[in-house]
């Protein structure tokens, strides 16, 4: 499966039945990414190909996280976009856009709980790293100390070359790339901290919307109510007058 940003950037949707199907598909795709972010999560640490399931699995969370920016533009681009003008459909619109909301704020936080338990893997790998190289600079030491011990001069200019290539270009690059995935993981739970954010005012501006409408429904019904009851006297009224002139 490729996950190029190519893939991710199509033509942008404006209309709002296409920007539904879009979105309901991005976020779709961001649940199966997830999953399988948590399976590679669970695999590493594991000797065997660490090293291609770290690319491997940077790379997809990375890809997920830019489907997850497109999502939100999308969602935002929906809120700006004519409804149709049929009421019905007017209102499946707007349920289908709050379910959309709900399932993206879902698929959010189980995307960014995968990645701070991918971040914290790789920290702990590191921090592995760094302990073992010090533990093999130690215990070099301690070899050397044993044969030249009565040579404290010699000694310690030993003890720190064997420090120096107990730490090996291999190791440096491995630890500078760990450091490397654990900063763009922390740049991408950032980002859907971000986008928690924009959904969160779309949400409330929403919110407020729906408040209008249903205080303008409410006093249109308070205003029906009122023009019955006036009509209801005018009846009344004019039933007595009748009465009256006939008398």
């Amino acid at each position: 499966m490729s996950y190029s940003k190519a893939d991710s950037y199509r033509t942008q949707p404006r209309d709002s039945n296409t920007l539904i199907q879009t979105c309901s598909s991005n976020i779709q795709k961001i649940t199966q990414n997830t999953a399988q972010i948590k399976s590679m999560v669970n695999q590493l640490g594991a000797r065997q190909n660490t090293s291609q399931l770290q690319d491997r699995l940077l790379h997809i969370q990375h890809f997920t996280n830019q489907l997850a920016k497109e999502t939100n533009k999308h969602l935002k681009d929906l809120g700006s976009v004519s409804l149709s003008s049929a009421p019905s459909e007017q209102r499946q619109q707007k349920i289908q856009k709050d379910r959309l909301m709900n399932d993206f704020s879902a698929a959010l936080n189980n995307l960014q709980a995968v990645q701070r338990q991918a971040a914290q893997k790789e920290k702990e790998s590191v921090a592995r790293a760094r302990a073992g190289s010090r533990l093999s600079a130690e215990d070099g030491a301690s070899e050397e100390q044993l044969v030249s011990f009565d040579n404290q001069d010699d000694w310690g200019q030993t003890t720190t070359q064997t420090t120096e290539e107990a730490i090996t270009e291999e190791d440096l690059e491995l630890i500078k790339e760990r450091e490397t995935n654990i900063r763009q993981l922390e740049s991408d739970i950032l980002d859907v901290n971000q986008i928690f954010k924009d959904l969160a005012v779309m949400i409330h501006d929403q919110g407020e919307m729906i408040d209008s409408i249903e205080a303008n429904v409410e006093s249109a019904e308070v205003h029906v109510d009122r023009g019955t009851e006036q009509l209801q006297r005018a009846a009344y009224y004019q039933v007595r007058r009748n009465i009256t002139a006939a008398e």
